[in-house]
């Protein structure tokens, strides 16, 4: 069977940098961080104060009242990222078979802020256990997705993907799975994150796992950096319109880059940590190459996880060089993390919309918060430290590993 070729034709993003794609990109450009102290709860008896939270947001503005309350966050970010990006790619659901247009997204917690709060409201209630008749429907990982399809009429294969801070690059990967097979020929992709909140924060904290530097929140997140102590915890959404090439051509529609190829992998080793030689890494990237039919050399970028973990930071960089041997020291490489923090399970599709834009403007945005390179790091490769570079991008490699070993990359490419 021939498998079908695969397009972008659409993005959307809110996040801490921006609450639309363009902004976001803007963001990512000109090296702007953005952590800053937590105000959606007081955080003043917590480790850590700070995080990257979607800024100057009302849901008033995108919701009516009775709908937002209806809505966890995560959910909410998700339908404003997916409306972009339906948007962008200008879809007439008039004219296409909604039947073959579907949804798959990714999110690692979905909606525990509605968790914390029925659980904390149940603990005021007193003899008669009180919970709203929306708790569930709000709470689950797959109601995001479920929106998005009822919101559009789309009938096609919906479903969410759970694998930590890898989600929505497993949503990613599936959407195009579906598509190539000839099982949809349109898919809304992506996932969304809302995770900022006393749960979050606090269970993060006991695992020793996020950034305590309170003292200069924007510097918080430093991948690479010899004085990393975690990652910054971020909330908000990525989405991407995912599109079969003749369909996409047809109706005329815009077209990013190519989704090349794909990888997945395990690292079969912790429960939170990498393999220390990045054994899972090397396997995932190298699972990709080969389903894109592409050789190390023909990648020009890499979005690397690069959460600015003691682990993480020395695992990845390890299995680059094993992937791309002396072609590694011509890759630009950045971590986008020390700018948007880390989104957990919507990590994957805002690095991907990342990976895409760098391609269409051929710009390779920075890794910011360098002050000092941890000597265990090969000082040769090109991280993008500071500050944007312009560079002519063919293709561009974006990776995600979620707590659990679980790892999966994909591969864009200009047309």
């Amino acid at each position: 069977m021939e498998l079908k070729r695969i397009v972008v034709t659409g993005i959307g993003a809110i996040t801490p940098l921006g609450n639309t794609a363009g902004k976001f990109w803007d963001g990512l450009k000109n090296g702007i961080s953005g952590a800053a102290d937590i105000t959606r709860f007081d955080a003043s008896k917590f480790k850590t104060k700070f995080a990257c939270e979607v800024k100057d947001y009302n849901p008033t503005d995108y919701f009516n009242r009775k709908e937002a309350r209806k809505l966890d966050l995560y959910a909410q970010f998700a339908l404003i990222a997916a409306k972009e990006a339906v948007e962008d790619a200008k879809l007439n659901f008039d004219e296409i078979n909604l039947d073959k247009a579907g949804v798959i997204w990714g999110s690692g917690i979905g909606g525990i802020d509605t968790l914390t709060q029925e659980v904390k409201n149940y603990e005021r209630s007193g003899e008669i256990p009180k919970f709203n008749p929306f708790f569930i429907p709000k709470m689950i990982s797959d109601i995001a997705g479920g929106h998005i399809s009822m919101k559009y009429g789309l009938r096609g294969p919906n479903f969410t993907t759970v694998s930590a801070c890898a989600s929505s690059t497993n949503a990613i990967i599936d959407a195009y799975n579906y598509i190539r097979l000839g099982k949809a020929e349109v898919m809304v992709t992506g996932g969304s994150e809302a995770s900022v909140n006393e749960a979050g924060v606090a269970g993060f904290n006991a695992m020793r796992a996020i950034s305590v530097r309170n003292d200069n929140p924007k510097t918080g997140s430093r991948p690479f950096d010899a004085d990393r102590d975690g990652f910054v915890m971020a909330d908000g959404s990525g989405s991407i319109i995912l599109e079969e090439y003749e369909h996409a051509i047809k109706r005329g529609a815009t077209i990013y880059a190519e989704l090349a190829g794909a990888g997945l992998s395990a690292d079969a080793y912790h429960l939170t940590a990498p393999h220390p030689e990045g054994k899972g890494a090397i396997l995932v990237m190298n699972n990709a190459l080969e389903d894109a039919e592409m050789r190390p050399e023909d990648i020009d970028y890499i979005n690397v996880h690069g959460t600015s973990t003691p682990l993480g930071d020395i695992s990845e960089p390890l299995a680059i060089k094993a992937v791309f041997g002396e072609h590694a020291y011509k890759l630009s490489i950045s971590s986008t993390k020390s700018m948007t923090g880390h989104l957990l399970g919507a990590a994957g599709a805002v690095e991907a919309i990342a990976s895409i834009l760098s391609i269409k403007y051929g710009i390779v945005p920075p890794t910011i918060n360098h002050f000092k390179l941890d000597e265990r790091i090969d000082s040769k490769l090109d991280f993008t430290f500071d500050k944007a570079k312009k560079r002519e991008i063919k293709a561009a490699l974006s990776n995600t590993f979620g707590f659990g070993g679980h790892n999966a990359s994909v591969i864009f490419k200009k047309l």
